[in-house]
């Protein structure tokens, strides 16, 4: 599964030199239900008791159509505990706009499926060296010009560590559900900050445990249609977690 992760990939980036040669579209990045073709890369630093990453997060989005769209992340990361530098946990996910322009107000349904592939190392810090799915939904409303409301909803599976560094006995899979209430608030055309809350309430061994995170992701256009720079804050609560990230987004 991992090298099949890797073909996608391979293949997303394959068309993005096609999709490049094809005509301009009015971007409005605002709104994380309109879908657009695009690469990501970003600095990262991640910040916890007793370690800190530090590295490069690159992500390749493509949209077939306006109404779906795969996405393939991988990062690259240092660990200063271990002093190990390799690749992360990726990911895989697809959203997919079924519906549009229900009311005025209510202009989006969002089914998504978001997988965390464990390629990274966990002896090394690198990983989790677990599966995790995500299947839900988003949906998408306009409160007033400048502000909209993504909130969504999933069901959350995470299976056992496969690392020999945890004993069997201590090794359990999870499920729960997936929150979030994202907000999007839109300063100007070209600078806009999206607020999102997202505890995920997950039960192991018959045991619920919450954890408690959010993002807080300020944008600004650079180049309309063709570049935005971002700056990330996602802060877990829970865990005591801090990450951080400079980021450039190019349309394609």
């Amino acid at each position: 599964m991992k090298n099949l992760f890797f073909t996608i990939l391979a293949v997303l980036c394959f068309h993005l030199t096609l999709v490049a040669q094809e005509e301009e579209k009015d971007v409005d990045a605002s709104k994380p239900t309109n879908l657009y073709t695009q690469v990501n890369a970003n600095l990262e630093s991640s910040f916890s008791k007793g370690q800190n990453l530090y590295g490069m997060r690159f992500n390749v989005r493509y949209a077939f159509n306006p109404d779906n769209l795969v996405l393939a992340e991988v990062p690259f990361m240092h660990n200063d505990r271990t002093n190990k530098f390799g690749v992360s946990d990726a990911r895989l996910r697809y959203f997919s706009v079924v519906k549009r322009n229900i009311s005025k107000k209510f202009i989006a349904i969002a089914p998504f499926t978001d997988i965390t592939v464990p390629t990274g190392s966990f002896e090394n810090g690198l990983g989790t060296s677990s599966w995790s799915i995500a299947v839900g939904n988003v949906f998408g409303f306009v409160l007033t010009p400048k502000l909209a409301i993504f909130p969504g909803i999933s069901y959350v599976h995470v299976t056992k560590p496969s690392t020999n560094l945890i004993p069997d006995e201590l090794k359990f899979s999870g499920n729960g559900i997936g929150l979030q209430f994202n907000a999007s608030y839109s300063f100007s055309k070209r600078t806009f900050l999206f607020i999102n809350p997202s505890p995920i309430f997950m039960n192991t061994n018959s045991t619920w445990k919450a954890v408690w995170w959010g993002e807080f992701n300020l944008n600004h256009v650079f180049v309309p249609n063709k570049f935005l720079a971002n700056i990330f804050w996602g802060p877990n609560f829970t865990n005591e977690i801090n990450v951080i990230r400079l980021g450039a987004t190019f349309f394609l």
